[in-house]
């Protein structure tokens, strides 16, 4: 192991935003060296062992018999050493791996669907990324929060979904502001502890307290649709570490900003215009602010932290940072100690081959995106939703494996059917109104508008649901059995819904539609007309964009 005998020089944290009131006070300084495990001790005594011998030996030729000795002897301490420096790696590697702390991948009571395979049999990966605001720790609560927060149950105030393409080309980021209102699915703790579904709206990062991050994941599948496969947090003090371990970071601003009010509010950041190179609780001060960016919104921050991101995704890819082993070696003991992952995480060697498929991503094609999204009004003003339309169009995209970035992938069309279908007026359908949401009954006369349309392209053998009106999210076909799968592809053909919203399951007997929320209004279904392309109101952010610079709000200046 190169670079054993360096102690590591990063604050070993215990382990991202409660907002903006005073809660975003300044931190304080590093905590203590730690000290290389056992093993690296070890390995390093063994080092100090082996280097002498050959300086004092004399230059007189030896007899045969001593030299096949010296040889012996020579390849015994090569064995000890090769050994002892192993067995070094591997403590390191152990303890590396008791760092990680591990979570269950989601709470929720629903199974989340599978991926659907292209036809080169390759699948996407959706990897959740939550920021704690977590105050359960001196390094937490020093770094910023009113002490009446001490305690209290974690925010998820920061909220990313990473979307790596089946073939491994493209990279998708969606953030969700941590303003965003939604309905709750029901949790259950890892204790047993049952977190009921909530009966009206509830700010997305209460998630988090719901029992942890597997209630966050169920969350957002119950609102996007979108298979997660996992999920890392990291918390205030995680994000300090990691950012001194990766070093600085260019950001830019447009003016002078200090994130400070006279009543308090902001998160200290304090910068001139300009770019400058952040790290450590600077790094966390700009990550926090919202107080200055913009409109003093989350959707400000969200865009500062997309920045950061994509910097620090450049820096690290020039390989300035990281060509020392004992900076890799800080940035593994601040990465491992700073995390909490999901169960399918939970090695050093699983958390290392899932960035060797980031990296397989090129820069220009990183795309960082922003959940679509409205006000609200009244009680709930200053709060967000999902904007009708654009939001779910964003999620399909992720859904359906679609580049943010407009750019053709190499993504393979779904297969077609083994079996091909039955000409389209033997094809029996049956349609089902499932358009009712939480706030709104059934929109009215949809399975027959929609069952109308199949009977104009041909399929005379279309009935009506009449008694499921259980509400879907989004339109659905649904099929029992491998010899329907091209009958049901046809229907959806007819439609012009999108095939990866074809599935086969054993809940029904024969092929049948559902209507879902996302098609209330009469005419086609509303994504055959937005072909592939990110709504504009998702902010999308290319990965290779050196120029971006954050827009300071006018009272934040100096």
């Amino acid at each position: 192991m190169s670079g054993e005998g360096t102690r590591s020089r990063v604050r070993r944290s215990d382990r991202l935003d409660r907002d903006e009131s005073t809660d975003e006070a300044d931190g304080g300084g590093p905590g203590d060296a730690e000290g290389a495990p056992e093993g690296r001790r070890r390995a390093e005594k063994g080092r100090r062992g082996s280097g002498g011998g050959a300086q004092g030996r004399s230059s007189r030729r030896a007899p045969k018999s001593a030299k096949r000795r010296v040889l012996r002897w020579s390849a015994c301490v090569l064995a000890v050493l090769i050994l002892g420096t192993g067995g070094a790696g591997y403590l390191y590697y152990e303890y590396l791996n008791s760092n990680i702390k591990k979570e269950d991948l989601t709470l929720g009571d629903k199974q989340m669907a599978d991926h659907k395979a292209n036809a080169a049999g390759q699948t996407p990966l959706n990897i959740l990324l939550i920021g704690s605001d977590a105050r359960d720790s001196k390094a937490n609560q020093k770094l910023g929060g009113a002490k009446e927060t001490f305690g209290a149950p974690p925010l998820a105030d920061v909220q990313m979904l990473l979307h790596l393409s089946a073939d491994r080309t493209n990279l998708s980021v969606i953030s969700m502001p941590r303003d965003t209102m939604l309905k709750m699915p029901k949790c259950t703790a890892p204790d047993g502890e049952v977190f009921p579904a909530s009966t009206g709206d509830v700010q997305t990062n209460e998630s988090l307290g719901r029992g942890g991050p597997g209630c966050t994941v169920a969350t957002w599948y119950e609102l996007t649709g979108i298979r997660i496969d996992h999920f890392m947090m990291i918390d205030f003090a995680g994000v300090v570490s990691m950012a001194d371990a990766i070093g600085g970071v260019p950001v830019c601003v447009d003016a002078n900003i200090h994130s400070r009010s006279s009543d308090g509010k902001g998160s200290g950041l304090k910068l001139e215009k300009g770019t400058t190179s952040i790290q450590g609780e600077q790094a966390l001060q700009w990550l926090r602010t919202r107080y200055g960016f913009e409109d003093n919104t989350d959707l400000g921050r969200a865009k500062a932290q997309h920045q950061y991101m994509n910097s620090m995704v450049r820096q690290l890819r020039k390989g300035t940072k990281l060509t020392d082993p004992a900076k890799l070696m800080n940035l593994a003991e601040a990465a491992t100690a700073a995390l909490t992952v999901d169960k399918g995480l939970d090695t050093v060697k699983k958390l290392y081959d899932l960035a060797e498929e980031f990296k397989k991503v090129p820069t220009k094609r990183i795309t960082m995106s922003t959940m679509p999204n409205v006000y609200g009004t009244g009680s709930n003003n200053g709060r967000v939703y999902p904007k009708a339309g654009d939001a779910e169009q964003l999620f399909r995209m992720v859904r359906d494996d679609v580049p943010l970035d407009g750019k053709a992938s190499k993504r393979k069309k779904p297969e077609e059917p083994k079996d091909p279908s039955a000409p389209v007026g033997e094809i029996a359908v049956s349609v089902r109104n499932g358009t009712a949401t939480d706030a709104l009954g059934p929109a009215s006369g949809r399975a027959g508008d929609v069952a109308g349309q199949l009977k104009t392209a041909g399929f005379g053998r279309t009935t009506i649901d009449s008694g499921n009106v259980t509400g879907a999210t989004r339109t659905g076909i649904l099929y029992p059995s491998a010899d329907l799968e091209g009958d049901a592809q046809a229907v959806a053909k007819a439609l012009g819904i999108p095939l990866a919203q074809v599935k086969r399951s054993t809940d029904v007997s024969g092929i049948s539609l559902a209507v879902g929320a996302d098609w209330r209004e009469d005419g086609a279904y509303p994504v055959s007309k937005g072909t592939e392309k990110t709504p504009e109101s998702a902010g999308a952010l290319n990965g290779e964009e050196e120029g971006a610079c954050m827009k300071v709000n006018p009272n934040y200046t100096w």
